[in-house]
């Protein structure tokens, strides 16, 4: 019958990240805990003057083939495993002379920042730890009388319960610690199955694993009835919200969250200074322009009332002048590579205001898988990093777009990538001015992008919509031809689509007869 509380009498450590581990070694030592170790751990808490007790010297077998056995041995397995409840497990430790381990200290070898920083082949394989995770899953397996810990950060509340238990741990602490130790050794597992699966070329293996850390327990999820969390990859160094450093402002949100991440993956996509500004995950403005400031400002303009409350991301380093401006308007979170010192003074006075800076921007042209759960099960889908430049379109009516016409149509359909489909852009000088989401008919999306124009015109006293001269794109087909014609009537005199329909004969002979210019990428964009 396993007991609830456990006697600390002997420890094995042995950690290849050696963050506290002095003091910590130091501590047990004090509470008279016999402390057994290997290579390098054992060799600082030695120099720290921590008596220690090598593993090869406890089991009489040293360290061989470069460290790769040194820990594999029933004198350390047995101690960890046996049973404390059960005769024939004590019998057997009697016998074989198997003193009790009952602490067990394991971080592992740095596989994912070997593979992260890019090492050869041969590195990464090295550095796949075997020992390591067989002492951790033992002592977890027997946690009724083992404690384990991997990590540094688990160091003080353990010894707060030796302090407060008289040198023992709790069967809920140890509980615990088995929860998280094999939480551990499984995204370990898994880091290094997504590796060789990669190095096989498998991009979708017939098993497959995610792993994550927890970062932040939200307040709560979409609603407030909801339960969330914020997980990070680790695998992953790919820049924005999970790598970025929050400068201020109020813990974020779910939302907040979620609608960042498509905001800074969507201004990635431009070259020139740019400016997206994103409410519930779609852009009401995106512009570029010769810098920051002119950016923001156009922006803006497309839908200024949808901006209230939005998310503002950046594709350059904050400036002075340009977070004067933001600052001028209620936004949940800014977010940019950097931030100059005069930028950071500007927002300070926003307190609210959650700041974010990442150190650089995504490559919207790199590979990668997105995940989404599904009712049993998941959906694996490598990331939309397909991009259309100028020799992937295809004229197709008898009018070929103007030079302006043709980069703002370039323009129009990458951030129609980034709209919830259906989708429809309206741009104008390298600049939204009308955007429809997410609509079950396309024409509706394309009458609400007009729509809201006019509206943004009225608003700033101009005398005209800026979907008048403006091109359009759209991030699947026109069905039929009363979406292309709902653009004409807007003022639009371009087109960009994927092309494809049965009825694209019909279509482009609507443009022709209103006289619009019109290209098929042949490359569609849907976002759900």
């Amino acid at each position: 019958m396993t007991a609830d509380l456990i006697r600390v009498t002997r420890a094995l450590i042995s950690v290849s990240d050696k963050t506290d581990l002095v003091p910590f070694g130091q501590a047990l030592a004090a509470r008279g805990v016999e402390i057994l170790s290997t290579g390098g751990s054992a060799q600082q808490l030695r120099d720290a003057g921590v008596p220690v007790t090598e593993v090869g010297d406890y089991t009489g077998f040293p360290e061989m083939m470069d460290g790769r056995v040194k820990t594999l041995h029933p004198r350390v397995h047995g101690g960890i495993l046996a049973r404390r409840d059960l005769e024939g497990h004590l019998a057997a430790m009697k016998t074989h002379d198997i003193p009790p381990i009952d602490l067990v200290v394991v971080n592992l070898y740095p596989f994912e920042a070997t593979v992260a920083r890019g090492a050869p082949f041969e590195d990464c394989v090295e550095n796949i730890d075997i020992g390591g995770p067989a002492m951790i899953r033992s002592a977890a397996k027997n946690h009724g009388f083992v404690a384990v810990l991997t990590d540094a950060s688990q160091y003080e509340s353990v010894l707060a319960e030796l302090d407060s238990n008289d040198g023992a741990t709790s069967l809920a602490l140890r509980r615990r610690l088995a929860a998280s130790a094999y939480a551990r050794t499984a995204s370990y597992d898994a880091a290094i199955s997504q590796w060789f699966a990669g190095q096989n070329d498998e991009t979708f293996p017939a098993r497959v694993t995610v792993a994550g850390s927890l970062r932040q327990t939200l307040r709560y999820g979409e609603n407030p009835h909801q339960a969330a969390a914020f997980y990070v990859s680790g695998a992953d160094a790919r820049p924005g919200i999970a790598t970025a450093t929050q400068l201020q402002g109020k813990e974020l949100s779910y939302n907040n969250l979620n609608d960042t991440d498509a905001a800074f993956e969507l201004v990635a996509e431009f070259e020139k200074p740019a400016v997206a500004i994103i409410k519930h995950a779609n852009p009401c403005g995106v512009a570029e322009g010769e810098s920051l400031l002119d950016a923001y400002g156009r922006a803006l303009e497309c839908d200024p009332v949808s901006a209230f409350g939005g998310i503002i991301a950046l594709n350059r380093t904050l400036d002075a002048a340009t977070a004067e401006q933001i600052a001028k308007l209620f936004a949940e979170v800014v977010i940019a590579p950097d931030a100059d010192e005069g930028a950071r003074q500007f927002l300070a006075s926003k307190k609210n205001l959650r700041v974010l800076l990442t150190g650089d921007l995504p490559d919207p042209a790199a590979p990668g898988m997105t995940v989404r759960t599904v009712a049993g099960g998941f959906l694996f889908q490598t990331r939309d990093s397909g991009r259309v430049t100028l020799p992937d379109l295809k004229v197709v009516t008898k009018r070929a777009p103007t030079d302006q016409e043709l980069s703002d149509l370039l323009f129009a359909f990458r951030v129609a990538k980034h709209v919830k489909s259906n989708a429809i852009v309206y741009a104008k000088a390298g600049a939204t001015v009308g955007v429809g989401a997410g609509q079950m008919s396309r024409v509706d999306s394309s009458r609400i992008a007009a729509w809201k124009s006019a509206d943004a015109a009225k608003a700033a006293g101009r005398e005209q919509a800026g979907t008048i001269g403006s091109v359009v794109a759209s991030d699947a087909f026109f069905p039929f031809a009363d979406g292309l014609l709902a653009a004409a009537d807007a003022g639009a005199t371009a087109i960009i689509q994927p092309g494809g329909s049965m009825r694209d004969a019909e279509v482009i002979a609507a443009a022709d007869e209103r006289g619009l210019a019109m290209v098929f990428t042949g490359m569609r964009h849907f976002r759900h």
